[in-house]
């Protein structure tokens, strides 16, 4: 290969008649390679490629992807490729994304980059960012509406995050969420840091509320409120939430379960855990710095917060909750009633509108599909449905049944009515005709009509 400087030397002799002998031996080169350099077909600094580029097969499948939805991360794209078969890294991946222009241009978005951020120390162990995320158009197989909740927690220092599916983002559907992400991080920081949110805080004024105080008190953290329109103030979770939104909901099938679509967010925080992070001037990692944190163990029992969900009663006295179904008394089929449950508790129960208990069960397992019934529900049930059959022999649709004696009657008089409507003002006149056919006795022959 010819450097830049011999290939203009190569085209400056040429001009000045060298033969390419000459100049072959003049720069100690080839004369082959003289001569494909001074043709054009290979530019100086380029070297041609030996083997079969590996990124070749997955070109129109990164295209097709692109086109469908032009700002898809190049590191989910790659997170796909890598399950068909492609081994590349990220930088090579990146790389052949730009050498073959797969990605459209978007002008929009190049307008909102280039703002200041500022940078913010945050010690080990010291602080926790929270934060709701509403994903938009979850799988109507959820039920959970027009939006899914995810409720998001971050290390300030390491930069490991979880995350929690949750139906709402009331109080004690918040309480939950926190508790089984603490347990995810592996224990409790010092401070809590959320953003203006109801739950938590007077959104107007940011003082906490009393309720929360308790929660706070639970585990031993202080809580601390961000100040208003300042996101960068805990910037950790907010790339957190943009990493479970373009990563993981981003390409969500519409036939994933729900507890699937937890396993999937599991899984794409812990592989995230191996990111690598450069502090001091050593290389470490996501998962060497979060170890490093020594946080404290989460109390053992959850908050206590209650819970009072509403709930259809089906025609098979059962209401649905958590992925199990609870059986009520019958005649309360599409009833409204609230499924109470204390956080931490093992039974659950289930009231009327005006507030009665109608039944108490120990709670199944979340998800885990479960019919649970008490015995009396059952024989209550079972002497409803049969008090309301009844022992005839059904009716038979293929018997035949003509019209009755009755019926024929009155088919009769209908008869016998004079014509209504349009017909009632047509009037033919027979007897022209009739008296015609009378003289014609036998059919006229050929000499009569002569």
């Amino acid at each position: 290969m010819l450097s830049l400087e011999e290939d203009v030397e190569a085209q400056a002799l040429r001009e000045q008649g060298w033969s390419i002998s000459a100049i072959a031996r003049h720069l100690k080169r080839d004369r082959k390679t003289i001569r494909r350099y001074l043709a054009g077909e290979v530019v100086p600094g380029r070297r041609r490629r030996s083997a079969v580029d590996p990124f070749e097969p997955f070109v129109a499948y990164c295209r097709a992807r692109l086109v469908d939805d032009p700002h898809l991360w190049a590191s989910t794209l790659l997170d796909e490729i890598t399950e068909l078969g492609y081994g590349g890294g990220y930088s090579t991946f990146t790389r052949a994304l730009r050498r073959h222009r797969l990605r459209p241009h978007c002008e929009p978005c190049q307008a909102t980059r280039g703002r200041d951020v500022a940078i913010i120390t945050h010690p080990a162990g010291e602080e926790t960012q929270w934060d709701w995320v509403e994903l938009p158009d979850p799988p109507a197989a959820w039920g959970l509406g027009r939006h899914a909740h995810l409720l998001v927690g971050a290390l300030a220092h390491s930069g490991r995050w979880r995350a929690v599916l949750a139906e709402s983002e009331d109080f004690p559907h918040l309480v939950e969420a926190l508790d089984a992400v603490v347990r995810k991080l592996g224990g409790v920081t010092r401070v809590w840091r959320f953003d203006r949110m109801a739950t938590v805080c007077s959104p107007g004024s940011g003082r906490i509320t009393a309720v929360f105080a308790q929660v706070a008190k639970h585990y031993g953290v202080r809580s601390v409120v961000c100040p208003p329109r300042r996101g960068n103030r805990k910037g950790v979770v907010e790339k957190a939430n943009h990493s479970a939104a373009q990563r993981w909901w981003r390409t969500l099938a519409d036939d994933v379960t729900l507890a699937a679509a937890q396993a999937g967010v599991d899984r794409l925080a812990g592989k995230l855990d191996g990111r690598r992070r450069v502090r001091d001037g050593q290389r470490t990692t996501v998962a060497e710095l979060a170890a490093g944190e020594q946080l404290r163990m989460a109390p053992t029992a959850a908050f206590p917060a209650e819970f009072d969900v509403p709930r259809v009663v089906t025609p098979q006295a059962l209401v649905a909750f958590r992925g199990n179904a609870y059986s009520v008394p019958p005649g309360l089929a599409g009833a409204q009633v609230q499924v109470r449950h204390r956080l931490g508790a093992d039974s659950l129960r289930i009231v009327t509108a005006r507030g009665a208990t109608v039944a108490v069960h120990r709670r199944a397992v979340d998800g885990a599909g479960l019919v649970v019934r008490d015995e009396g529900h059952v024989v209550a049930l079972e002497r409803a449905v049969l008090a309301g059959s009844s022992t005839d022999r059904p009716c038979t649709h293929k018997t035949r049944r003509p019209p009755s004696a009755v019926a024929l009657a009155e088919a009769a008089k209908l008869r016998g009515l004079p014509a209504t409507g349009p017909a009632a003002h047509v009037v033919i006149d027979l007897s022209t005709y009739a008296a015609t056919a009378a003289r014609l006795h036998t059919a006229p022959t050929y000499e009569d009509e002569e």
